[in-house]
């Protein structure tokens, strides 16, 4: 054996011990041992000793090997048990070897003793390999079950986008046409900004939901996490409060990830504020960046993971702590262990949509009245780290005189957007099929400088309307909207780098800005 083994010696005559221990050393076997006698030795030895095996005798005074055994079993000691007795019946060994005992040696056979003590090692170890694969196989089942409940929810939360946002986009942009309208003390500009007020918050739940079934619309770059983060630090401070300190630990050489910057920011948000709310008394909160490699093992113990070289972003607080029930719960959504109204329950759903859409894996550690870590793993990439600047708020939207064909089969969404659109100085034509749209591109003789289209209609894909009218107008500009997910969209062929797009819902000041952008980018040209 290459170390020395642990041996408890379970006797109540002290030369028999010694005669076990004397056989063991005649065959060169490396041992502690320890001696006891009593149920209460015993039980204190497996606590502080910590036997590898034990070597009991079959009759004790106030005490018996079975006993002992029936006891091992109690505290779940996976240890292999070898009776030592001088007398043993056919039929009490039969009964024993039943009861879960590994061998049994006869006193006066000791010589059998050191080669039954190595098979038993070896088996003892065989089963606990066997325990341990069967338990990494049952945490396996677990994380699969746990994932195809969350891919459910998700597919669920992506196909009722499309009708939804539809349904926001006309809310919002028609109740911010009505104030529009209306004289600042006009009693009924309340009810209207309450109604954009509700249906704003309406499209940011849709957003969450979106994010976490990884269908929501994403603009990934190459990314270096440790110019996100920074930029972040004083809005973070402000939202957690003076009585939580926070440390960030950032390594200097951090690998690239290609994420959504806006995205990565939401997930660390989240993160935060989460975190926030475990320490209500304060604590410390840590941000810290690090490079790592995900091996096979770890590969292995995790669904859905490929080993390789990750960047890792965790968060990790000194706060309430969550339960393994909690943990279960934590990344699906509207779960929350906040009271009524103070929490919706989709931040961390979020996180783990954005994490999982962006390619990578996260993972929760807690202990109740200790803290929790959540760690983010993405794939490290080689290509170089793009410059990232939040997009700023024209001040004025500029206005223009192009003329537009619009193409959209929700009636509420096309005459919304051919009102904004005619407000800021624009000419519309509109259509609600591509069929009808083509039939206008082909008869109409004027200048068509913007085809504003939906991706995904009955009759003909604003793609396949985009793609033969500008055959017609190669000067024609092309913007596609959409209410669906990413996934529709990427059917559909419009997320192809260079694309123009705008996701609904949508406000009357976000489609006349991106309507802009577009016409002038296409003049500066």
């Amino acid at each position: 054996m290459d170390r020395d083994t642990r041996i408890l010696i379970l006797e109540d005559v002290a030369t028999d011990a010694k005669l076990i221990e004397r056989e063991l050393r005649k065959a060169n076997v490396a041992f502690t041992s320890q001696r006891v006698e009593t149920k209460e030795g015993f039980s204190k030895a497996l606590v502080e000793f910590e036997p590898d095996i034990i070597l009991s005798d079959y009759r004790l005074p106030q005490f018996s090997g079975l006993e002992a055994l029936q006891l091992l079993k109690e505290k779940e000691i996976p240890v292999p048990f070898i009776l030592i007795t001088g007398t043993l019946t056919e039929e009490i060994a039969v009964l024993c070897l039943k009861e879960g005992v590994t061998d049994y040696i006869l006193k006066s056979n000791l010589t059998r003793l050191p080669s039954a003590v190595e098979s038993a090692l070896k088996r003892g170890e065989t089963e606990k390999e066997k325990a341990e694969a069967l338990e990494a196989l049952r945490q396996s089942q677990e994380q699969l079950l746990q994932s195809q409940k969350l891919e459910a929810v998700g597919q669920l939360a992506g196909g009722v986008a499309h009708d939804f946002n539809n349904l926001l986009t006309a809310i919002i942009g028609f109740s911010q046409l009505g104030l529009d309208q209306l004289a600042e003390n006009d009693p009924l500009r309340r009810n209207l900004d309450e109604i954009k007020n509700a249906s704003e918050r309406a499209a940011s739940l849709t957003r969450q939901l979106l994010a976490f079934s990884r269908k929501q619309v994403m603009q990934p770059q190459v990314l270096d996490l440790n110019s996100v983060v920074p930029d972040m630090e004083q809005m973070l401070r402000r939202m957690i409060g003076e009585d939580i300190e926070l440390r960030t630990a950032l390594q200097p050489d951090l690998g690239n990830v290609k994420a959504d910057p806006s995205q990565m920011e939401q997930v660390i948000m989240n993160l935060v504020i989460n975190a926030r709310d475990a320490m209500p008394s304060g604590g410390k909160l840590t941000i810290e960046t690090v490079n790592t490699d995900l091996d096979e093992t770890y590969a292995r113990h995790h669904v859905a993971v490929v080993s390789g070289a990750y960047v890792m972003l965790a968060v990790s607080d000194t706060g309430i702590g969550m339960d393994e029930e909690t943990q279960n719960h934590i990344f699906e959504p509207f779960f929350t262990t906040k009271e009524l109204g103070k929490g919706t329950g989709l931040g961390l759903s979020t996180v783990y949509g954005i994490v999982k859409q962006s390619g990578g894996t996260i993972w929760v550690y807690s202990e109740v009245g200790k803290g929790t870590t959540f760690k983010i793993y993405l794939p490290r990439v080689d290509e170089r780290a793009e410059e990232y600047k939040n997009p700023v708020a024209a001040a004025q939207l500029p206005k223009g005189n192009e003329t537009i064909l619009l193409v959209e089969d929700a009636d509420l969404v096309r005459r919304l957007a051919k009102e904004v659109l005619e407000n800021n100085g624009y000419r519309v034509q509109e259509a609600a099929t591509g069929t009808d749209a083509l039939r206008i591109g082909e008869q109409t003789q004027e200048p068509i400088d913007l085809l504003l289209t939906d991706v995904v209609m009955s009759e003909m894909s604003g793609r396949e309307l985009a793609n033969r009218l500008t055959s017609l107008r190669p000067e024609m500009r092309v913007l596609y909207m959409s209410g669906y997910t990413d996934d529709a969209i990427v059917h559909h062929g419009v997320l192809d780098e260079g694309i123009n797009f705008i996701q609904k819902p949508f406000s009357p000041y976000g489609l006349a800005l991106k309507v802009r952008e577009v016409l002038s980018d296409h003049r500066a040209r």
